[in-house]
C-alpha cells in the first residue's frame, strides 16, 4: 500500500493492535506485519518511514526464540523496539537479556537519563508507565546507551550512531503517562512521518478502486446490520449501483425484533437489493448439546458460511464477487496457525470461507480499525443509530447465553436486553458508556414472587467504560437507574427472578463472557 509509512512487526503482543490505532490516530497509516519480514520485502512499502518491533511473550533466549532479519534493523529506517522489541535489540546487538528477579507489571516510574534525547521532548521526568515483563536488560548492547530507567530495570536505549531506539514499557497504553507523546516523537520528529491518512481521501479511493475492479460484474454481500458490514456495502453500493445484492441471514441469535429493524432501516436509508434468509431453526438444530464457547463460535461461523453459502450459490451465474466487511482487528484475531499472534476468537469472515465457492473476494474496509470505520460511516452518511450501535459479537446470542443454546433461553435473553438497552437510551447513557449488553446464566436461583416460591434463571447486566477495547472498567452507572431496571424485569420477563451486575474489569475478565 503506497501510504504505509510506519510497519510494526507482530511478535504477540496483547497491545500490537493498539500500536497501530495509536499511529492512525494522528493521521499516519501504520501496518501491523508478520516478524518473518525480509529486508527484500521492505520494496512492497515505497513510503516507509520506519519500523516497530511490538512486544510478545516469548524470551528472546529461548530456543526457537521470535527473531527478526537483522539487515531490516541495518536498512537505515528509524527502528523502535518496545518491550520484547528491545530485548531482541539487544540480543541481536550483543546485550544481555535474563529473566528478572523483579518482575515488573503495571505502573512504574520513569526516570529519563538523557533529558536532551529527542524521544523524550515535551516528555516531564519521572512520569509512570506501563510496564508488563517477565524479563529485563542486564548487559547494554554494543554501541548503544541508556536513556532512561525504572527501579527495576533499563527503560530505554539508544543506538549511538543510528535511529534505532528500545523501550521497555508500552507508550500505547493510556496507563503511561505521556505515552502518546513519546509515540508521536518517534514517528514525527525521528521517522519523519507525514500526516496523509484520512477518512475522506481513503472513501474516495477505496470507490475508486471498487469501480475500477468491479468494471461491470454483480457482487453479492453477506450483511448482519453492523456497522462493519453496513459500511461495506455502503462503500460498494456508492461504487457499483444495484450491481450489489445483499444477504441478511436471521440466525435466530440476534437482539429483539432485529431482523425486522435492520431490513426496515435499510428499505429507508438505503437503496439496495437486499434479501432476508430465515435460518433460525436451523441454527437451534445444531447448537443443541453444545456447551464449550469456542465449540459454539465455530458451529456458528460454519452454520453461517453453509447458509450464506447455500443462497450465494443460487446467483453464482450472475455474481462474480463475494464482498464481506471484515475488518482490520479481525484478520489479526483469526491470525494462522505458525504466527507470533495466538488466535483470540474465531472470525467466520477471515479464512473461513470455502475454496470452492467460486467467487472473488472484495474486502473494502479491510485496512480499518473499528473506530476508523465508523468515522468512514459517517462520512457516507449512514444513521447515527447504526454507526453508534454497540459492538455485537457474531456469533450474538449463542455466546450471551452461557451453556446451551435453546430457542426459549434466547427469548428470555432477548426479553431482558432490550430492557436494559432501551433504559439505556431513555436515560440519554447508552453514547456514554462503550458497551453494554445482558448475559444469561445456566443457574437457577430461589426467590419469593408474591407468596410464592420461584426457582428460575439468573441474567448478569455488563456495562463497560473503554477507549480502545483492549482495557475495560465496569460502568459506574447510577444506582437508582440499575434499581429501575432490575424492578423493571423481574416484573415483565417470566423466568427469571435475579439479577447481578457484573464489576470485573479487563483484564483480568473480558467484556463478552465467552
Amino acid at each position: 500500500m503506497q501510504q504505509t509509512q510506519i510497519i510494526i512487526l507482530d511478535y504477540g503482543s496483547q497491545y500490537t493492535q493498539l500500536l497501530a490505532r495509536r499511529i492512525r490516530e494522528q493521521n499516519v497509516l501504520a501496518e501491523v506485519v508478520d516478524f518473518n519480514l525480509t529486508k527484500a520485502d521492505l520494496l512492497k512499502y515505497p513510503n516507509l518511514k520506519g519500523i516497530i518491533l511490538s512486544g510478545g511473550p516469548a524470551s528472546v533466549y529461548e530456543e526457537n526464540a521470535y527473531m527478526v532479519d537483522k539487515e531490516i534493523l541495518e536498512a537505515g529506517y528509524p527502528v523502535l523496539g518496545v518491550c520484547y522489541g528491545l530485548q531482541l535489540i539487544t540480543h541481536l546487538f550483543g546485550g544481555t537479556v535474563e529473566a528478572a528477579t523483579k518482575q515488573e507489571f503495571g505502573k512504574a516510574q520513569l526516570v529519563i537519563d538523557d533529558l536532551s534525547n529527542i524521544l523524550f521532548d515535551n516528555v516531564p521526568n519521572s512520569k509512570n508507565v506501563w510496564m508488563s515483563h517477565a524479563d529485563h536488560l542486564t548487559t547494554i548492547p554494543n554501541d548503544f546507551y541508556q536513556i532512561a530507567h525504572s527501579d527495576n530495570s533499563i527503560a530505554a536505549i539508544k543506538h549511538k550512531n543510528q535511529n534505532i531506539y528500545g523501550i521497555q514499557f508500552h507508550a500505547e497504553v493510556t496507563h503511561s503517562e505521556f505515552g502518546a507523546e513519546i509515540l508521536n516523537n518517534f514517528i514525527f520528529k525521528i521517522a519523519k512521518a507525514k500526516k496523509d491518512w484520512y477518512m475522506s481521501t481513503f472513501i474516495e479511493k477505496a470507490i475508486a478502486q471498487i469501480k475500477e475492479k468491479i468494471g461491470n460484474d454483480k457482487v453479492i454481500l453477506g450483511l448482519s446490520g453492523g456497522v462493519d458490514s453496513s459500511v461495506a456495502a455502503t462503500l460498494v453500493s456508492k461504487a457499483i449501483g444495484k450491481q450489489l445484492t445483499c444477504i441478511f441471514v436471521d440466525t435466530g441469535l440476534l437482539r429483539k425484533n432485529e431482523a425486522l429493524q435492520v431490513m426496515d432501516t435499510y428499505a429507508k436509508n438505503f437503496d439496495m437489493n437486499i434479501k432476508m434468509v430465515d435460518a433460525s431453526e436451523l441454527f437451534y438444530k445444531n447448537l443443541r448439546g453444545i456447551s464449550e464457547p469456542e465449540t459454539k463460535r465455530k458451529m456458528i461461523g460454519k452454520l453461517f458460511i453453509d447458509v450464506f453459502t447455500e443462497e450465494a450459490r443460487k446467483m453464482s451465474r450472475d455474481a462474480k464477487w463475494l464482498a464481506q466487511g471484515t475488518i482490520y482487528p479481525d484478520v489479526i484475531e483469526s491470525s494462522k496457525e505458525g504466527h507470533s499472534s495466538k488466535t483470540i476468537k474465531s472470525h467466520h469472515n477471515v479464512g473461513g470461507l470455502p475454496e470452492d465457492l467460486g467467487f472473488e473476494l472484495l474486502e473494502p474496509i479491510r485496512d480499518l480499525f473499528k473506530d476508523e470505520v465508523r468515522k468512514v460511516g459517517r462520512e457516507l452518511g449512514i444513521p447515527d443509530k447504526m454507526i453508534d450501535r454497540h459492538p455485537f459479537p457474531g456469533p450474538g446470542l449463542g455466546i450471551r447465553v452461557i451453556g446451551e443454546v435453546t430457542k426459549e433461553k434466547c427469548d428470555i435473553l432477548r426479553e431482558v436486553d432490550d430492557i436494559f438497552i432501551s433504559a439505556l437510551h431513555e436515560a440519554d447513557l447508552y453514547t456514554k458508556v462503550q458497551q453494554a449488553h445482558v448475559v444469561l446464566l445456566p443457574v437457577k436461583t430461589v426467590g419469593v414472587m408474591g407468596d410464592n416460591r420461584t426457582y428460575e434463571f439468573v441474567a448478569a447486566l455488563r456495562s463497560v467504560d473503554t477507549v480502545d477495547f483492549m482495557t475495560a472498567t465496569a460502568s459506574h452507572l447510577p444506582w437508582d437507574f440499575i434499581d429501575k431496571v432490575v424492578n423493571k424485569i423481574i416484573n415483565e420477563v417470566k423466568h427469571v427472578n435475579r439479577i447481578v451486575y457484573d464489576v470485573t474489569s479487563k483484564p483480568p475478565g473480558t467484556i463478552e463472557w465467552e
